[in-house]
């Protein structure tokens, strides 16, 4: 399964920072990797993101289910959450 971040004009720039995540210029299979498929690429590649942290904030606060997002994986940012609730 596999999404690409697009910038949606309504949300009025909210939305502006997937404009400079530097997976939107990287194959985006990286980052929804098929279950037990490696992570490490996709990683790599958020490790060296500017936008990185907003990122993570859009993923944890939709829920995103599948995927990297901000540098790490769907059961990552769960363990984020427990912690932080």
């Amino acid at each position: 399964m596999s999404e690409l971040l697009i910038v949606d004009p309504s949300d009025d720039g909210a939305l502006a920072w997937q404009e400079a995540a530097l997976c939107a210029q990287t194959d985006p299979e990286a980052f929804f990797p098929e279950k037990g498929g490696s992570t490490r690429e996709a990683k790599r590649v958020c490790h060296s993101c500017e936008v990185r942290s907003e990122c993570l904030d859009y993923a944890l606060e939709k829920d995103e289910r599948f995927g990297i997002w901000g540098g790490l994986s769907e059961r990552e940012r769960r363990k984020l959450k427990r912690r932080v609730v």
